[in-house]
């Protein structure tokens, strides 16, 4: 600015001293046209200067900038260097604006911009998932008419933010949010909203558990401590008294006892280390699972084994064996006299598979996905009269998961069931190599 000055103010001295040296010269008529001549000049300058810097404000870019003369020059170089840097800046702010959306973007959580009415203005991919939003329509509605949840909408009124609020939804599946509001300057807010599904699940599961275990050994140890509060009142029992009691005793302390056992290997599962993988001889184990089948069934039923396959496996035996055995106790279990149990080992494409059938009562539809479940029993006055502890399946779902194996299960009541448990490719051993 001072550089313009002082060119504007050199070209009006260099003027006056052009009319004096003109009017000593030529006299006062040549001295004024000769300056008005130049004043005419100095005036179409700076008109032709201001209409290119009009022209270019149409479109300012650092690129059209024009190229000026004298004082002009300073200006326009002046003006490239400050449009230079705003678009320096923009490229900047939008730089950082980018990487802002895509970090929202990418969240597990879900985010809804709200403004001062509780209008939409932006919310991310997993926000439309949560809340069954709509990225586009939804924009600029406000958030009570489309969640109407009484519950959120109490939340809202009281404006308590400090902790979360859970919400429940059934539709289009059941979904569990923990949603809290956090305003972020002094009008709009931020709804975050994340699935805590699987957590409520684990939460109920583990209470579930504990009074499951509460039950299952509230019934032996009450028989136990009513027989022995019946021998402490009759210190003169014969022995025939004796005979009918201790036996009752002595198999509600074995199903306490099986019921222990399996919760400690349940726990060594999940607590152990990573699976060190040996050579399982699939040989011996079927023949072993065939012998333990007899045992359970006592003549009871027809035992077949089936070996398609002289592969065998990559894993932990015993681990393996507890998983099988119980498949195969299952089976025997819940199977009428009478019935087959089939033993198979087999290949499936490229996977190995070990499979239990029999002809037993089957289990309904409805229960399949939760049999896996610790203590889920189908009919449980007929688990615990068969002997089960209702661990037997969460322990072959853990094993299973160590020896990244797959499940499934295949049952009609009244028509048997199949358990087959499948292994990946990789799993397979060569029982020829060391």
């Amino acid at each position: 600015m001072q550089e313009f000055l002082q060119r504007t103010l050199a070209w009006l001295v260099a003027l006056v001293v052009l009319g004096l040296g003109l009017w000593g010269a030529l006299g006062a008529v040549t001295a004024l046209v000769g300056v008005l001549v130049g004043l005419v000049l100095w005036l179409s300058f700076h008109l032709y200067h201001l209409a290119l810097l009009l022209r270019w404000l149409r479109n300012p870019q650092a690129e059209r900038v024009p190229d000026g003369f004298g004082s002009w020059h300073v200006v326009f170089m002046s003006l490239y260097a400050q449009v230079r840097s705003q678009n320096q800046s923009k490229r900047k702010l939008t730089s950082a604006l980018e990487r802002f959306i895509n970090a929202g973007e990418a969240m597990p959580d879900g985010v809804v911009v709200l403004d001062e009415h509780d209008r939409i203005e932006w919310l991310n991919p997993m926000a439309v998932e949560h809340l069954g939003l709509d990225r586009k329509q939804d924009i600029g509605n406000q958030i009570l008419n489309l969640i109407r949840q009484p519950a959120f909408h109490s939340y809202m009124r009281e404006e308590s933010y400090s902790q979360p609020l859970t919400l429940r939804f059934a539709q289009p599946r059941e979904t569990v949010l923990s949603v809290q509001l956090v305003p972020f300057d002094s009008t709009r807010k931020l709804l975050l909203t994340r699935d805590i599904t699987q957590f409520e699940r684990v939460q109920t599961v583990h209470r579930d558990f504990v009074a499951n275990v509460s039950h299952e050994l509230r019934t032996p140890l009450t028989v136990i401590g009513g027989f022995l509060e019946t021998f402490a009142e009759m210190p003169d029992a014969d022995a025939a008294t004796l005979q009918q009691f201790l036996p009752m005793m002595l198999e509600q302390s074995r199903r306490m006892q099986s019921l222990v056992e399996d919760l400690l290997t349940l726990s060594r599962l999940e607590n152990s280390a990573k699976l060190q993988a040996e050579k399982v001889d699939m040989d011996e184990l079927m023949e072993t699972l065939r012998v333990e089948a007899e045992g359970l069934s006592k003549g009871r039923h027809t035992i077949v084994v089936q070996k398609d396959t002289p592969r065998w496996l990559w894993g932990n035996p015993g681990e393996l064996h507890s998983a099988f055995g119980n498949l195969v106790s299952n089976a025997v279990r819940y199977t009428p006299e009478g019935g087959t149990i089939t033993l198979r080992w087999r290949t499936d494409g490229e996977r190995l598979v070990f499979s239990v059938s029999d002809t037993g009562i089957g289990i309904p539809r409805e229960h399949l996905p939760r049999l896996t479940e610790r203590f889920y029993r189908v009919d449980r006055g007929r688990s615990r009269g068969n002997g089960g502890t209702g661990l037997g399946l969460a322990i072959v779902k853990h094993v299973l998961a160590r020896h990244r194996a797959r499940l499934d299960i295949q049952s009609e009541p009244d028509r048997g069931s199949t358990f087959s448990v499948q292994f990946c490719p990789e799993e397979s051993a060569d029982p020829e190599r060391r």
